[in-house]
């Protein structure tokens, strides 16, 4: 099939990740994928939650859209006065994603958050949020190897993201977001850069899936990811 923007079914879109694109966050990035740009802030506070052992740190994140991210205005979850559903399975997956590039013992008695802020949404916001995330963590953790705060840099793997599907009976890559809106199968898969999975997401949306359809999907991701992974690697200069 041909797709909407003419991408073969295993391309990526267009990425693009500017680093420290605000002044205050100890990292921070914004991360375009096609139409959808995140910002994502990373910030460092001294002590960890309590449920976290003692002299060990702790990686979360938040997640949120701005009203006009979508093509009709949405409402603020504040104005709601709780988080909506949607949101808080984002970050907690943003969140575990993230714990896995980091050597936590070695983070030390401090937290970092990722706030990950959808300026406009087209598809995969979610997996670009890992994305990016990953690189303002990196920026952070980085900056407080450099100032002596840790004995070594805490970030012990690179982690990405990205969408697969089946639209029209046909595996894609990275899906916008009218092919994910018409898909019979949606994937979301997180890796490292040792081609470890870290977090897998299916769902039939029209029909169930099989395995081989599965495996064909992550194989599909596994070569995305390990294109977004050699980008990370030559921002952040490694």
């Amino acid at each position: 099939m041909e797709r909407i923007d003419g991408r073969k079914c295993n391309e990526l879109r267009p990425i693009k990740i500017t680093t420290n694109f605000v002044d205050f966050a100890e990292g921070s990035v914004l991360i375009e994928c096609g139409k959808t740009k995140v910002l994502c802030c990373a910030s460092v506070e001294e002590g960890a939650p309590r449920h976290v052992p003692e002299g060990t740190g702790w990686v979360t994140a938040e997640y949120s859209m701005l009203p006009r991210a979508n093509r009709e205005r949405s409402r603020r979850d504040v104005s709601k006065l709780k988080l909506s559903p949607r949101s808080a399975e984002i970050q907690r997956l943003i969140g575990r994603s993230l714990r896995a590039a980091v050597d936590l013992t070695a983070l030390g008695d401090r937290t970092v958050t990722v706030d990950c802020d959808v300026i406009q949404g087209d598809g995969g916001t979610r997996t670009a949020s890992v994305t990016g995330g990953f690189v303002a963590l990196a920026i952070a953790c980085r900056k407080l190897a450099e100032a002596g705060l840790v004995a070594e840099n805490p970030v012990k793997h690179y982690v990405a993201a990205v969408s697969a599907g089946i639209v029209q009976d046909q595996a894609l890559l990275d899906l916008c977001y009218a092919e994910d809106s018409g898909a019979m199968v949606d994937l979301n898969c997180v890796m490292n850069d040792e081609g470890g999975l870290i977090e897998l997401q299916g769902t039939g949306e029209g029909r169930a899936f099989t395995l081989e359809e599965q495996r064909n999907l992550v194989d599909l991701c596994a070569g995305g990811i390990r294109q977004l992974i050699a980008l990370q690697k030559e921002i952040l200069g490694d």
